[in-house]
């Protein structure tokens, strides 16, 4: 599925940037970050793998809300300063297709 792979994409991009924060946010914005990009691909692949759509559609809702999450951690990010405002737009520029197609599978599922 072309939004999973999307995902994976993330998780890496995630992973990238959040090796470059400053070593107190560790356990904050880095784990939170990172759980959350992980968590995209994951619910997407989890809720595949169910047997009626009414339960994929809840995995998928998942992996919605941890897109917008990681889209709010980002935006926290950059107001702190820790990525460059091209970093932010390259990133975000990444994330919103994700939320959007997530939202289109959501929408179409079981039509």
């Amino acid at each position: 599925m072309k939004i999973w792979k999307e995902g994976i994409i993330l998780v890496s991009e995630s992973y990238k940037l959040t090796k470059t924060f400053p070593d107190f946010e560790r356990y904050n914005l880095i784990v939170q970050m990172n759980k959350c990009a992980v968590s995209i691909p994951s619910n997407i692949s989890e809720g595949s793998s169910k047997s009626t759509d009414r339960h994929f559609k809840n995995y998928l809702e998942t992996s919605l809300g941890s897109a917008f999450e990681w889209e709010t951690q980002l935006i926290v990010s950059f107001n702190e300063n820790y990525l460059s405002e091209i970093k932010f737009k390259e990133l975000e520029n990444k994330i919103l297709p994700i939320q959007k197609m997530i939202g289109s599978f959501i929408d179409n599922l079981g039509k």
